[in-house]
């Protein structure tokens, strides 16, 4: 008997088209063959196409344009790529509907956004058999759905039990744990459900494993009723939304210049030219006219661990002032750093105008985290960050504490956690038109003995890229976390990198606290033997070479934190080595007249990214700033470890690469102008060939 339910077609222009995905990369139904005949007969009857693919290659904008929804049938494991995850997203994003049938709660575990599109994640089933005998309780008897199911619906299926469940989801049907053994989740089990994702609908339901239900009529009906639901009007997809995140295609990466040695910050000058750092001490031009890069200085800096020619900045009023600030390690005898301003114009630095605004004491015996880089607030306070500068090697990648005698770079206690040490912090200081400095209020301890005013946060480890949000002066930065591969028992947690935000002045935990105040053990290096764990509500530092307050105020957690392994809070970071940086917080409207200009589809999230696993970040927050998600920008493309990345007036993107080896000149270290193209794309030149010898 055909199974058919009439649905209003005035809004409907087209006749709707529904793809049946049923990829497989783990354990593959049987029921998944005569689901897909079932969908098909089903659209013959009630007015839809349908068509069929297990090939991710064609989850396109280009092809996935033309369907109303997409059925995920009994799909397993990771079936997308990250290109692919982010054209289906996109295809979400412009109102396609998306339905899941049972495995589909089975797949990409990994992909935060998915498990929010789908709405829980599989966690356990009933095993022994399988397939139990259990009641289904209708919970919305109007949904089409579910308005010829009766209350209480018996059946045999494989019951998954779910983990991660998103809580704004409507629920349409719940299992009764009590019907049958092997339930987990209690009186709230939830077996189908609806929601409306970015805009779209989407339908799950967690029935379908057997074979035979796909020729029930209830469970039929079941399905249909949800695709229906769905489709809605029959509106095709809208890639040209501004929710819509942009293809690919329209960026593109630029190399100005290449095999630099050692890159470490860049500036836009009014002009449109890039002035640029290397840390060996070369500062360089790229001339935007000229196409080519010339030195304008060599420095004559200290570059034993990791020290150098490490920051750069302009002053705010550099068109009348012609003032930059460079954060350096004067090769001295002295041990110390310097911010110091000079005078730079028509491509020449007058040395004999430097003025050392602040000096800031450290050690050079051991290595290393020197930081240094610089920003300026929307209020005239500049920000500069500076590094533990403690050895970290000795202490096993756990916390750097060592009180022994003798041992001093080894204790970040003495640096990070001491109140009366400029290391380890991100200062906040107002430059005055003499070369000193005022302190503004609001720092941590600018009315306060208890601390140098100089420090705006502290408790950080390496603090090496960081951003100002003009729009209400949040601070945000990367911080480089210690290297323990694993929790140890009698020091405390493995190491995490972490992005920051500071809403206000504080302490950031390190070194008695990593991540989300995961808290160390107070260590005896003399004893070889821990004692208590450090309490983040009151941290006290009880180094013999702390020279601050003992009672430091209470540690703050990280915004974001991952480890080498998989992050179980920030699965999309992925694995292996670590270096977390901040970039910038994106306006759409700071640049109304740029051509180039990211879209608006970017509008208020934070840029971050990783120095080592090569990817970019785009962080989505709310009014307050509080994290909601995450997602890779640009997926197709691994960066050669960005270093440093600035938004200029235009709203353009220019980043330096690093490149593959440490404390070199490496061919793939770039000068790199990254473009958006919100209007024509430029043609992207292809060819074949049909021999290849001969």
């Amino acid at each position: 008997m055909a199974i058919i339910i009439v649905v209003s077609a005035c809004t409907q222009k087209t006749t709707p088209k529904i793809l049946v995905f049923s990829k497989t990369e783990g354990f593959r139904h049987t029921s998944i063959e005569p689901g897909v005949e079932a969908i098909k007969k089903l659209g013959t009857e009630n007015g839809f196409e349908v068509d069929h693919t297990e090939d991710a290659t064609l989850i396109s904008e280009e092809n996935l344009g033309q369907y109303n929804a997409v059925i995920f049938l009994s799909t397993t494991g990771d079936i997308f790529d990250e290109n692919q995850q982010y054209e289906f997203q996109r295809y979400i994003q412009a109102g396609g509907g998306f339905v899941g049938i049972h495995a589909a709660a089975d797949t990409e575990y990994n992909w935060p956004w998915y498990g929010k599109l789908v709405g829980g994640y599989f966690s356990s089933h009933p095993n022994n058999p399988n397939v139990r005998n259990a009641n289904v309780v209708v919970i919305d008897s109007t949904h089409l759905s579910c308005n010829h199911i009766p209350h209480i619906w018996n059946l045999d299926d494989e019951l998954y039990n779910y983990k991660d469940l998103n809580p704004d989801m409507h629920v349409l049907l719940n299992l009764d744990e009590t019907s049958y053994e092997g339930g987990t989740n209690g009186a709230d089990h939830p077996i189908a459900w609806t929601n409306k994702i970015e805009g779209s609908n989407m339908f799950y339901t967690g029935l379908g494993h057997t074979d035979e239900l796909f020729s029930d009529e209830t469970y039929l009906k079941h399905v249909l009723g949800g695709i229906q639901y769905v489709i809605g009007d029959g509106k095709k997809p809208d890639f040209t939304k501004d929710n819509v995140a942009p293809t690919l295609n329209r960026f593109q990466k630029n190399v100005l210049d290449q095999n630099l040695n050692e890159p470490m910050e860049l500036v836009m000058l009014p002009d449109g030219d890039i002035l640029f750092i290397e840390r060996k001490g070369d500062m360089k031009l790229y001339s935007m006219e000229e196409k080519k890069t010339k030195v304008v200085h060599s420095f004559d800096v200290h570059t034993v661990h990791e020290d150098g020619l490490l920051g750069l900045t302009l002053d705010p009023n550099y068109k009348e002032n012609n003032w930059i600030y460079l954060f350096n390690s004067p090769n001295i005898d002295e041990s110390v750093q310097h911010v110091s301003r000079f005078i730079y114009k028509d491509g020449v630095v007058d040395t004999t105008s430097e003025k050392i605004v602040i000096k800031i004491p450290v050690q050079r015996e051991e290595c290393c985290h020197s930081a240094g880089s610089m920003e300026f607030d929307s209020h005239g306070n500049l920000l500069i960050a500076v590094g533990d500068n403690t050895n970290p090697h000795q202490s096993n990648g756990y916390s750097p504490s060592d009180g022994r005698p003798g041992r001093e770079p080894f204790d970040a206690r003495r640096s990070s956690a001491n109140t009366n040490d400029l290391r380890g912090k991100i200062l906040r200081i107002t430059p005055t038109a003499e070369g000193s400095y005022t302190i503004p209020q609001g720092n941590l301890f600018a009315n306060s003995s208890e601390g140098r005013p100089e420090i705006y946060v502290m408790g950080c480890r390496n603090p090496y890229r960081f951003f100002v949000d003009p729009k209400n002066d949040y601070l945000y930065w990367g911080d480089v976390g210690p290297d323990a591969g694993a929790d140890g028992e009698t020091r405390g947690p493995k190491g995490h990198d972490e992005v920051n935000q500071a809403r206000k002045p504080g302490f950031f935990g390190w070194p008695l606290f990593v991540a989300n105040n995961k808290a160390y053990f107070e260590y005896d290096f003399a004893a070889d033997k821990p004692n208590a764990l450090y309490d983040a509500a009151k941290p006290i530092n009880n180094s013999p070479n702390n020279t601050g307050a003992k009672e430091l105020p209470p540690a703050q957690e990280a915004f974001i934190y991952y480890p080498y392994e998989e992050s179980v809070e920030f699965p999309l970071v992925g694995t292996g080595g670590r270096n977390a940086m901040a970039a910038f917080v994106y306006h759409y409207d700071d640049y109304p007249d740029s051509p180039n200009k990211l879209p608006k589809y970017y509008d208020g999230k934070l840029f971050t990214y990783d120095w080592m696993r090569g990817w970019f970040m785009a962080v989505t927050m709310n009014e307050q700033g509080d994290y909601i998600s995450m997602e890779r920008f640009l997926p197709n493309h691994k960066f050669s470890n960005a270093i440093d990345i600035i938004m200029n007036e235009k709203g353009e993107i220019y980043l330096l690469e690093y490149g593959t080896a440490w404390f070199s000149r490496n061919e793939d270290a770039r000068l790199v102008q990254l473009k958006f193209s919100g209007g024509n794309r430029s043609p992207v030149p292809e060819f074949k060939v049909n021999k290849t010898i001969g």
